[in-house]
C-alpha cells in the first residue's frame, strides 16, 4: 500500500547520545527525509521497526501492549477483568470533567460576567396562533395559521423591561473535584416603568398574566451544575454563542425520592410535555438572544383506545407556545429615549436598526431528513437589530419521524465588525433534548456576501 510521511520534531539528541556512531552508520537510509531539514524526522508508517501508534508506545490516552499484558496478568483467575478497559474510561472521564469545567467556568465568565453584572434588556414577546383561543372561544380556529400552513406570531402590545444576572452558589459535596461544589443560578426580575427598576404587582389582564408566564418559564436547571454542559442536558457555549435548556418530562408523575429541586429535570430522555431552549449572541455589552417555548397539547396527551396505534399519546409532537427576543446591555438599558442617561445610545442602532441580515442566514443549516416535509415544521423571521433567526414551529417527538434526523434552531446577527451565527443541532425522537452540536460562524460582516458558503447546507467538520 502507498506510504504515508508525517513531519514532526525529533527527540532529543541527548535520548540517543549512547548509541555508537557505528550504529548510526548501519541505520538505513529513509528515503523520506529531506536534506533541507536536517532537524526534522520523516516517518514512513510502513516501517516494521516503527512504535509509535503501534500499541508498543504508551500515550495519554491508552496503556501500551505490554500495560495492558501486565494488567492482564495482575487481574489473574478473572479478579479484575476489563481492568483495561476500565482505566481507559476513567481517563475518557477525567477528560469529560476537564471539559465539563472549562464550559461551566466559560458561561460564568462570559455569559455572566462572573456575577459582577446584570444585564437590562427589553424583550419583544409572541405567542402562536396555535394556542390562543378562537373567536368563539374554543380551541384555535382555522385563522391559526397562514397560507402556507405556518402559525402566527402574535406581537404582544408592550416590550417587557427585564434585569437579568447569574451568580455561583456554593453546595455541600464529597467529591475533590472543585467545581462539584458550585451550581449556577439565575435570576429575571421586570421593571414595570422606565424610571422604576422595582418588581411589578400581581397581574390582573391577559397580557399581564402572559409576562408572568414568560418569566415564570424556566429555560435552565434550577441549579446548573458543571455536569449540565455535556450533550444530553442541551447546555453548552461556544465563542460568543451559547445555548441552554431545560424540559419537563410527559410523564411529570414519576418516582418521588424526596430530592430538592436540583434533580426535577434531570431526565434527559422524552418524550417531554413541555420544552424550552434559549439560544444567544454576546458582543461588547450587548447581547441579543431568543427564548422558545413548546408545549405539547392537551388533546394529543390524552390516552386513546386501546385499538388506535397512533403516535399522539406515546410521542406527541412539540408546538411552538411562545417566542422573547432579548435585546440587552450592561450597565445601561438598551433603547435610545431622548433625555435619558441611563440609555446606551451607541447600541440601539445594532439591537433596534432595521430588521433582518443582509441577504437572510449567512450559512442555512441542513433543515430536511428522508422527507422533505421536515422543512416545512420550520419558520424563519426577520427581526430589528439585523438579525435573522430560522426555528421549527413544531417538533416530532417520534423516533421514527423524518429518519430520526434532528432539529436545529440558528441565529444570524451582526452586532459590529463581525458577523456571527450560531447553529443549535438538537437530536431527533426522544433524544431530542439532547445537544449535538452548537456550532457559531464568524466572517468579516462587510465580506460576508463574498465568501458566503455555496454548501448547501453541511454540517462542520467536528
Amino acid at each position: 500500500r502507498p506510504s504515508s510521511a508525517v513531519r514532526f520534531a525529533a527527540a532529543s539528541s541527548s535520548a540517543s547520545s549512547s548509541s555508537s556512531s557505528e550504529e548510526e552508520e548501519e541505520k538505513p537510509e529513509n528515503p523520506y527525509a529531506d536534506p533541507n531539514y536536517p532537524d526534522l524526522e520523516f516517518v514512513n508508517y510502513d516501517d516494521p521497526g516503527y512504535v509509535v501508534d503501534q500499541g508498543i508506545v504508551g500515550d495519554e490516552f491508552f496503556p501500551t501492549d505490554a500495560e495492558a499484558k501486565s494488567a492482564e496478568e495482575r487481574a489473574g483467575d478473572g479478579e479484575g477483568e476489563g481492568d483495561v478497559e476500565a482505566q481507559i474510561e476513567e481517563m475518557r472521564e477525567d477528560r469529560r470533567r476537564k471539559n465539563d469545567e472549562y464550559q461551566f467556568e466559560t458561561y460564568h465568565e462570559r455569559v455572566l460576567k462572573n456575577g459582577d453584572e446584570e444585564y437590562r434588556g427589553e424583550w419583544t414577546l409572541y405567542r402562536t396562533s396555535t394556542f390562543l383561543p378562537s373567536e368563539d372561544g374554543g380551541g384555535a380556529g382555522a385563522a391559526a395559521e397562514d397560507e402556507n400552513g405556518l402559525p402566527r406570531l402574535v406581537k404582544a402590545r408592550k416590550t417587557l423591561r427585564v434585569v437579568s444576572s447569574g451568580r455561583k452558589i456554593a453546595v455541600e459535596t464529597d467529591s475533590d473535584f472543585r467545581v462539584d461544589g458550585e451550581r449556577i443560578v439565575h435570576e429575571e426580575t421586570v421593571a414595570r416603568s422606565p424610571s422604576s427598576e422595582e418588581e411589578g404587582t400581581a397581574p390582573t389582564t391577559d397580557e399581564e398574566f402572559f409576562e408572568a408566564e414568560i418569566l415564570s418559564n424556566k429555560y435552565w436547571p434550577d441549579r446548573m451544575s458543571s455536569g449540565d454542559f455535556r450533550g444530553p442536558q442541551g447546555i453548552m457555549c461556544v465563542g460568543n454563542a451559547y445555548t441552554i435548556c431545560d424540559a419537563v418530562p410527559l410523564s411529570a408523575d414519576g418516582d418521588d425520592d424526596g430530592d430538592d429541586d436540583e434533580h426535577e429535570h434531570e431526565q434527559h430522555e422524552g418524550p417531554f410535555a413541555e420544552y424550552r431552549a434559549e439560544v444567544g449572541i454576546q458582543y461588547k455589552r450587548m447581547r441579543m438572544r431568543v427564548k422558545l417555548d413548546y408545549r405539547a397539547k392537551e388533546e394529543d396527551n390524552e390516552d386513546e383506545d386501546e385499538d388506535d396505534d397512533g403516535p399522539s399519546s406515546v410521542h406527541p409532537p412539540l408546538y411552538l407556545r411562545s417566542m422573547a427576543v432579548c435585546r440587552e446591555t450592561t450597565e445601561r438599558w438598551p433603547r435610545h429615549e431622548e433625555g435619558r442617561t441611563d440609555v446606551d445610545d451607541a447600541t440601539s442602532a445594532r439591537l433596534f436598526g432595521p430588521p433582518g441580515a443582509p441577504g437572510g442566514l449567512y450559512d442555512p443549516p441542513p433543515v430536511v431528513g428522508d422527507d422533505d416535509e421536515q422543512a416545512g415544521r420550520y419558520m424563519m423571521v426577520d427581526l430589528e437589530g439585523g438579525a435573522t433567526l430560522l426555528f421549527p414551529h413544531r417538533m416530532e417527538q417520534d423516533p421514527g419521524a423524518f429518519g430520526g434526523n434532528g432539529w436545529v434552531t440558528s441565529l444570524d446577527w451582526t452586532p459590529g465588525r463581525i458577523r456571527y451565527q450560531v447553529d443549535r443541532k438538537v437530536m431527533g425522537g426522544y433524544g431530542i433534548k439532547g445537544l449535538r452540536s452548537l456550532e457559531l460562524s464568524e466572517v468579516q460582516g462587510q465580506d460576508a456576501s463574498e465568501y458566503r458558503p455555496n454548501d448547501g447546507g453541511e454540517d462542520m467538520r467536528q
